[in-house]
């Protein structure tokens, strides 16, 4: 049997070492340099620096007889000599395995309060899980943690801490532990009110002077009162006549989601791809494809004749079992399997798309989305998305900062 089997056995005995204090350069090579001359073997080791203050905590097996008093003294008097503490720990073995079903849990806060943080660790425990390791993904636009945890499965604790987050008004995501969460995958997203602040019908619809009521329609039709397609032709059909030079006009008015540009060019970078699928129209989301370099982009089509709009759409319509279809086909496209898949809306006609890929995420959504998605955002920034992946703030701004 291995040193390491052993280990994992429990039956060998191992030394704690545990340094704390102010941070400075050199203390992990100090310590170790210490240990060496004990020809003792790593076990395990975690460091943590939090407002400066150093933990550092090595796992070493027992050194040779009689000789760990002196490795005790050597370590004692080091720490001393850094202006550290130190603190060494007899026992024996590793650390328990982590219990089966793991999944990350990402919070975000804006901000994060202590009451919330409570709250969704008790959740946690309630449901039989252990948190197994902390750590903070960004602190700003949000503060943004992420909960390594394990002992019970993911789908579980998805509904139990979606429950408690709706109450304290935090954004809790739960996705399943393992390899595919960092693996290539495709992220697609809904257009309006989620890659861009407006809703595109309603910046038609101000030029032709019926904005109020396409807007009714509009509302009616996200919060899941309406047929969309019904309300697409209902909509579309106020348009006929509007001369088709103020397609360029509202392109030139779109404005985009603050941090939708980092959310692509950082997904781009780690070689994700992105696309768009909407209930508006092409004569936009082929203008956002090229400016944004997206992959993919489908959404219905206004039929222009003249140079005039019909009031008529023309092709395929999108609508929400077509933003279904349209997530599926751009997987195949990409070579990707849905759970490897992320997608993003707000509106009901983006639920069916939500539930068919591996992450539906409700962004800023009517109250009808955010229950039924996996989980949700609700602060507005869609670049938060990106914690929701694992990735952190730091990693974004390092590839960004190569981008440029």
């Amino acid at each position: 049997m291995s040193a390491t089997e052993h280990i994992e056995s429990n039956d060998v005995p191992t030394l704690l070492v545990k340094i704390f204090g102010k941070d400075k350069p050199g203390i992990t090579a100090g310590l170790f340099e210490t240990l060496a001359a004990y020809s003792v073997d790593v076990v395990d080791l975690e460091q943590v620096v939090t407002r400066g203050r150093l933990v550092l905590c090595a796992l070493v097996t027992e050194p040779p007889a009689g000789a760990e008093g002196d490795l005790r003294a050597a370590v004692h008097s080091w720490a001393e000599s850094r202006a550290v503490q130190a603190e060494i720990i007899s026992g024996s073995g590793d650390n328990r395995p982590r219990g089966v079903g793991r999944s990350h849990i990402t919070v975000l806060g804006h901000p994060l309060t202590a009451k919330s943080t409570a709250a969704v660790t008790a959740t946690i425990t309630e449901r039989g899980a252990n948190i197994d390791r902390i750590f903070r993904l960004a602190k700003y636009p949000v503060t943004a943690v992420e909960f390594d945890v394990s002992g019970t499965d993911t789908e579980s604790l998805r509904t139990a801490l979606a429950i408690e987050a709706a109450a304290l008004g935090v954004d809790v995501a739960v996705v399943s532990a393992g390899l595919q969460r960092r693996a290539q995958r495709l992220v697609v997203m809904d257009v309006d009110s989620t890659l861009i602040q407006d809703e595109v019908i309603e910046l038609f619809a101000a030029h032709a002077g019926c904005e109020e009521k396409v807007a009714e329609v509009t509302s009616a039709a996200m919060r899941g009162e309406l047929d969309f397609a019904q309300s697409l032709h209902a909509r579309v059909a106020l348009l006929e006549g509007l001369d088709a030079s103020v397609v360029d006009k509202v392109r030139s008015e779109v404005r985009l989601t603050p941090g939708a540009r980092t959310l692509i060019r950082t997904l781009k970078l780690l070689g994700y791809q992105v696309g768009v699928v909407s209930g508006g129209f092409t004569q936009v989301t082929d203008d956002l494809k090229e400016r944004l370099g997206l992959d993919f982009a489908q959404a219905n089509t206004l039929e222009i004749v003249d140079g005039k709009l019909t009031g008529k759409v023309t092709g395929e319509i999108v609508d929400r079992a077509g933003k279904a279809r349209l997530l599926r086909r751009f997987a195949e496209q990409a070579g990707v399997p849905l759970s490897q898949t992320v997608a993003i809306g707000d509106g009901a006609n983006d639920l069916d798309m939500l539930n068919a890929a591996g992450l539906g995420v409700a962004f800023n959504a009517k109250p009808v989305v955010r229950e039924a998605a996996h989980t949700a955002v609700n602060v507005p920034f869609l670049d938060t998305v990106l914690y929701l992946l694992g990735i952190t703030r730091e990693e974004v701004e390092a590839a960004n900062a190569h981008a440029d």
